[in-house]
């Protein structure tokens, strides 16, 4: 029989976090994002070596710092350039749960003109999330007017900013 290249179970892309304390990280997943532990390898000296967590029907692979091996935290590099965009049942529920477990807010839940409720956090290991809920089904030509409207205010705001 012949091996598949893209093995069962696993989605094309799969982000793969490294965490500062990698156990409390899937930890926190766990209870705020609702993920649930596939597997956990643990290395000899303590560390995990490699973790597997289901998401919806997304994987997400998590693991310690490896410095020796050039595996960085967020926090060890002075942040991340990455947002993961979640989408959830409840965002305002996921979103104070977050805030209540040591995530740090970076833009509070509101409505959005493409459709849905979103808030930016960054959890306490240094990753930032996008996270959602689906609040409105936005046509075609509605969403073209509301996107006009948004980047003009934008544009607004930026030439008012005194920086």
């Amino acid at each position: 029989m012949a091996v598949k290249p893209v093995p069962e179970g696993s989605p094309r892309v799969t982000p793969y976090l490294c965490c500062d304390g990698a156990a409390a990280a899937i930890d926190f997943y766990v209870s705020v994002l609702g993920a649930s532990e596939r597997m956990r390898m643990p290395a000899p000296d303590g560390r995990i070596a490699h973790a597997e967590l289901d998401l919806g029907d997304s994987l997400l692979m998590v693991a310690d710092e490896y410095p020796e091996m050039g595996f960085r935290s967020p926090q060890a590099i002075g942040g991340s350039p990455v947002t993961f965009h979640v989408y959830v049942e409840d965002v305002d529920a996921v979103f104070t749960k977050a805030l209540a477990q040591g995530a740090k807010e970076l833009r509070p839940v509101r409505n959005e003109f493409y459709g849905d409720r979103t808030g930016q956090m960054e959890d306490p290991f240094g990753h930032r999330w996008s996270i959602a809920t689906h609040v409105e089904d936005v046509p075609p030509e509605e969403m073209e007017k509301r996107a006009k409207a948004a980047m003009e205010s934008m544009e607004s705001m930026e030439s008012t900013d005194p920086q």
